[in-house]
């Protein structure tokens, strides 16, 4: 029930932690922050997984073993249940509404998949998070009972000790994630073909040499493109070009906020061969 308690406690604190992180997220960029601040919700996801692992897990697991070696009879076994039944339906319902929310998002993808890919920290955050917690009060639960019907206190120790497991793989999994979206992750696969075919649907790109994307925000994409242009083209053609073809990548991509397009003749050499979209487009040019 302690374990139970301090998870909570936990729980509790990090909502608050990714409230923060989305409202400091949305200030305005800065001469020091060109970028802005977008970044400062993954940074704040990460606290969460840290403070899931060292308040959560490593408490769980100390409190554990701790009852374990020095098991004591449990006084009001009533009061744990009634407790732990309660838990159990508040945590399910606001696991139902984290994935209602994340149904109306993840399309296609596996909830493996969706926790991967996602680029918005919260939702994996809370999805995480309150699947170990009614695993948890489960395991709560079982520990408690176990320790009522045989009259020994140390399956209640056993019962934190899977607690303190279950919190400390969450974490990692959270913090894994995390680190991954702070270092900076690209767009999706089908976000970067929008992007390509954005650049190329027009006569002023004969086609993109190659790519680069990366998140500064959930919300927000940074897009960096060699492209070719036409060889005898004029100066101010190839600047009203580029500014058509950001344009149509904004209407196709609107979280392409961030676009920089560097006009250049098409060599094979330059080609990027190690993007499947990008390799595709150099041998349909090759082949022309």
């Amino acid at each position: 029930m302690l374990a139970e308690t301090v998870h909570s406690l936990a729980d509790s604190c990090n909502q608050v932690l990714l409230l923060v992180g989305r409202r400091r997220a949305s200030r305005a960029q800065t001469q020091e922050h060109p970028f802005g601040f977008g970044q400062e919700r993954y940074f704040y996801a990460f606290v969460v997984a840290v403070m899931l692992f060292t308040v959560g897990g490593l408490f769980s697991v100390y409190q554990g073993v701790d009852k374990i070696i020095h098991p004591e009879q449990i006084r009001s076994p009533l009061i744990d249940f009634v407790v732990l039944a309660i838990g159990l339906c508040l945590e399910s319902f606001s696991l139902r509404t984290a994935v209602t929310s994340s149904n109306r998002v993840r399309g296609r993808h596996g909830w493996p998949a969706f926790i991967r890919r996602a680029k918005a920290p919260e939702l994996p955050v809370v999805l995480l998070e309150d699947t170990a917690a009614i695993a948890g009060l489960a395991f709560a639960l079982i520990g408690v009972t176990l320790a009522v019907v045989t009259g020994n206190g140390a399956w209640d120790g056993a019962g934190s000790l899977a607690i303190g497991v279950l919190l400390g793989c969450v974490a990692v999994i959270l913090a894994i994630e995390m680190k991954s979206l702070l270092i900076g992750e690209s767009a999706n696969a089908e976000t970067v073909r929008a992007i390509v075919a954005a650049l190329e649907n027009g006569p002023d790109v004969e086609c993109v040499i190659h790519l680069r994307t990366v998140h500064l925000g959930p919300e927000s994409l940074l897009v960096a493109a060699k492209i070719a242009v036409q060889h005898d083209e004029t100066a101010a053609k190839v600047a009203a070009g580029i500014d058509a073809a950001e344009r149509r990548v904004r209407e196709a991509v609107p979280m392409a906020e961030v676009i920089y397009l560097e006009p250049d003749l098409y060599r094979s050499s330059l080609a990027d061969a190690t993007d499947p979209a990008i390799r595709a487009v150099r041998r349909t040019h090759e082949q022309s």
